[in-house]
């Protein structure tokens, strides 16, 4: 995946949802006419709530009400707290009842995402995960958001070797790209610490599927190899949204996130789009998020008022 299909994706995730596939594409500027500036965006991914989501403490309404709130500009309705998850049965009404909310308080709602697992052996429950997805890349499509996250997988692959593995994904990989095309609603791998450890394996999967519809969830709290920030670097030039997280791994020990490094990585990458908070953490995750959000927001506008990107 080159520069220019990386803007040209980062260009429709921030297209309004509203929008349909044809207008998105009608509607996107070409990468020539894109402003030189770096532009952002804030939202925070449902995971951060898991625990309140599952007890009935908080729903998806009431994560709009928090990110209306403390200002941020998007949500990502991780598909898992659908009910009937993993069948893709919800109510078109309750994804209308969300698209409301979400235009009442001025927010997008910018992705969705399932849990695949493309490292099994068995090719029966592969293909399984590979219709879930389709499944849900209609539901997102019909929700209004521009992203699906999916994973690599984890497990073990006794009998095969890393790159048999491999094979095998970069086809579902692909066949990921062919439906998200057909569904205007990007595939995106987000590297989750589970088979694709290192930036480098991370960038050969994209090089591999290459396609403008696969693209890359750059999250900042899985690569625990070695220096975390030169993995971001690295991974950087491919990203169509960030998840960015309280803690980093330095040489698999966790430590603070140094919110001045990944900003200053954003803007040296003149980085548009998305930037999603989530918090891993044991606290209160809305005051966590929060926190996360102004530091950020302040590091960033501190290096964007004297850099020269």
């Amino acid at each position: 995946m080159d520069y220019k299909r990386r803007n040209l994706l980062k260009g429709l995730a921030l297209a309004p949802i509203a929008l349909g596939t044809q207008s998105l594409f009608s509607n996107t500027p070409s990468t020539s006419k894109l402003s030189t500036s770096s532009r952002v965006k804030y939202s925070v991914n449902a995971f951060t709530f898991n625990d309140m989501l599952r007890n009935g403490e908080m729903d998806f309404f009431d994560m709009m009400d928090f990110a209306s709130d403390i200002g941020l500009d998007a949500v990502d309705l991780t598909c898992y707290y659908f009910e009937g998850y993993p069948k893709a049965t919800i109510d078109s009404k309750m994804l209308f009842k969300l698209k409301k909310k979400a235009l009442a308080l001025g927010l997008d709602i910018t992705w969705t995402g399932v849990r695949n697992n493309f490292v099994k052996p068995d090719e029966t429950s592969r293909a399984n995960d590979m219709q879930m997805i389709k499944d849900w890349l209609k539901v997102s499509s019909k929700l209004g958001a521009a992203v699906m996250r999916v994973f690599a997988g984890k497990g073990r692959y006794t009998g095969y070797s890393k790159d048999q593995v491999k094979e095998w994904m970069v086809a579902h990989f692909k066949e990921c790209a062919k439906y998200a095309e057909e569904t205007g609603v990007i595939t995106a791998l987000q590297h989750h610490n589970d088979f694709l450890y290192d930036a480098d394996e991370v960038i050969d999967i994209l090089k591999r599927v290459n396609s403008e519809w696969f693209g890359l969830i750059l999250d900042i709290g899985s690569l625990r190899r070695g220096n975390p920030y030169e993995e971001i670097e690295k991974l950087a030039p491919f990203a169509n949204y960030w998840f960015v997280k309280e803690l980093v791994y330095v040489k698999g020990v966790s430590e603070p996130v140094n919110m001045k490094k990944i900003a200053n990585i954003l803007i040296k990458n003149n980085y548009k789009g998305y930037i999603s908070f989530e918090s891993l953490t044991e606290g209160d995750p809305k005051e966590i998020v929060t926190t996360m959000f102004n530091d950020f927001k302040t590091n960033y506008s501190q290096l964007k008022s004297t850099s020269k990107y």
